[in-house]
């Protein structure tokens, strides 16, 4: 047995003693992963002297893939805050890769007496937020340019292994308050649950009912914060503080943990302009180019708690796809497109565009990733550009937002969750006709149109297209200098006389500087990329 000084090995020798082997095989391998990745943005970034010492291959919008680098990531930077999410993040991918390790035996057995060929055949006949909460799972490492996809600040090890998303399970607790304590919707009818005695009732994640039990003991204790009987089962999903109840409605919870770099509480205004946000948002599709195949996944109720600073017992209810999809509609949550599929060896992706060369009955890898990426494309940009040019609506469109489906691996439609991080531009939804009114003070609001277009240039362009180009050159020989021009098309017919066509198209465009933004602890900060979409 190996020395267990390891500040998860102890408490999960007693926890779940079978996970402690795998676990240790495990941190080497964690540990190169995430000082690569953090390697990697600090090159992109071009912080300290990263480009003298590190080499590799470089991409599009300077994305750079560099030889692995073998040493604790904690030697790599010196702002010791940045060290605590780093090593959180090496031990609980270490625990995320043990714990796939032992699950991925079942997913093949299940396959093999299914007949099934990969994940996404296995999973055919679930239900669609069941399957795509299941294919989440497979994306072990997160955020595909975040060194600390696997930080989870303020868990212990018995959190990880209850709440984290390889759990099969999490639950929902629920408080009753007095109605001055809350702000928004009445969820009762919704959840099902009741507040007794004229007061509101507050959904709450059970690991964060139990934090607030132990940071507001007098409230419970008085009964200002009443906890009811009722727990409801619920799936973790990417998000964490997102869940899945039994059924086809998602709802975000207050979490106040720190995953990446950001405390993942919900702001009072986030409660708040869902609603107001999806009415909008559903009126302005049905008027843009593509809008049409977008499944949007809507906000249509929110509740925050007035406990400190409001933040602490928010929720925002998500619609899902339960009960809108064609026979034969696969979602597939676009942050697991480049995840192994534990059946195949392959990547999602990959499976997708097999499926895609036999329906369009086309020959050779490349001809086929060619024709996914031009049509996975002209699904994804053409709304979501029309949205920023036409009504000033900045979507967050990166990996974790989108949710595609396919039939038979031709990207069909289009589902968009979370609502809290796009960008609303005051200027040109109001020349557009559109009215919406936020909350006071809400951040996503501006008159800046480089705001507005920087938020769309990252997330569409550099954090979802970038890595679909990237993984199909590897997995189909498809080169960026085929690649990007295919995009670059679908973004000249999106906007064909438009402003905007300019920005999205110059020599360089902002990168959002996550790595610069967490040492200087300040709010969105970019630095220039190269742009693969310049001059062709």
């Amino acid at each position: 047995m190996r020395p267990l000084t390891d500040p998860i090995a102890a408490e999960l020798a007693d926890l779940a003693p079978q996970l402690l082997h795998g676990y240790f095989d495990a941190l080497p391998r964690a540990r190169v992963t995430v000082a690569t990745r953090l390697a990697e943005a600090l090159w992109r970034e071009d912080i300290g002297d990263a480009r003298v010492r590190f080499r590799g291959e470089r991409h599009g919008f300077d994305r750079v893939l560099l030889d692995p680098v073998d040493v604790d990531p904690v030697t790599l930077v010196t702002h010791e805050g940045l060290r605590a999410e780093l090593d959180s993040a090496v031990h609980g991918l270490a625990l995320a890769y043990a714990r796939r390790a032992s699950m991925d035996p079942g997913h093949r057995a299940a396959a093999a007496v299914a007949g099934a060929p990969d994940m996404l055949a296995l999973l055919d006949g679930s239900a669609p937020d069941e399957r795509t909460a299941r294919l989440e799972q497979l994306a072990v490492e997160g955020h595909n340019l975040h060194p600390c996809g696997r930080t989870r600040l303020g868990w212990s090890t018995g959190d990880l292994i209850a709440h984290d998303l390889e759990s099969e399970s999490t639950a929902i607790g629920f408080l009753a308050v007095p109605p001055e304590l809350a702000l928004g919707d009445d969820l009762s009818e919704r959840l099902g649950v009741a507040a007794p005695g004229g007061r509101r009732l507050l959904p709450v994640h059970i690991w964060q009912l139990r934090h607030l039990t132990g940071r507001h003991p007098d409230l419970f204790a008085d009964g200002t914060l009443r906890v009811l009987d009722e727990v409801l089962p619920a799936r973790p999903t990417a998000a964490l503080r997102t869940v899945l109840p039994p059924g086809s409605t998602y709802l975000k919870l207050s979490l106040d943990i720190q995953v990446t770099s950001t405390r993942r509480s919900i702001s009072i205004a986030s409660t708040r302009n869902g609603p107001a946000l999806s009415t909008v948002l559903g009126q302005l599709l049905e008027l843009v180019p593509g809008g049409g195949r977008v499944l949007l996944m809507t906000e249509p109720a929110g509740v925050a708690g007035l406990l400190e600073d409001g933040r602490q017992l928010s929720t925002i209810v998500r619609d899902g796809l339960g009960g809108r999809l064609a026979a034969g509609e696969q979602p597939v949550p676009a942050s697991s497109l480049a995840a192994l599929d534990p059946v195949s060896g392959r990547t999602l992706l990959s499976g997708l565009v097999d499926r895609y060369a036999v329906a369009r009955a086309l020959a050779g890898p490349r001809t086929a990733a060619a024709g996914f990426l031009r049509e996975y494309a002209g699904l994804l940009l053409p709304p979501v550009l029309a949205l920023a040019a036409r009504h000033g609506i900045g979507l967050e469109a990166h990996l974790q937002n989108c949710v595609p489906t396919f039939l038979d691996g031709v990207p069909h439609r289009l589902g968009l969750r979370d609502l809290a991080g796009l960008r609303v531009h005051h200027p040109r939804l109001a020349a557009s006709g559109a009215r919406l009114q936020l909350w006071p003070g809400s951040v996503i609001g501006t008159e800046d149109d480089t705001v507005l277009l920087s938020k769309v240039a990252y997330t569409a362009f550099q954090a979802h297209l970038g890595e679909l180009v990237l993984r199909l050159g590897q997995s189909h020989g498809l080169a960026a200098d085929e690649a990007w021009p295919i995009v670059r098309e679908v973004v000249d017919e999106s906007l064909r006389g438009h402003p905007d066509h300019a920005f999205y198209t110059a020599a360089t465009v902002p990168h959002k500087a996550l790595t610069r933004m967490r040492l200087a602890g300040a709010g969105d900060l970019y630095v220039p990329v190269q742009n693969p979409l310049h001059g062709l």
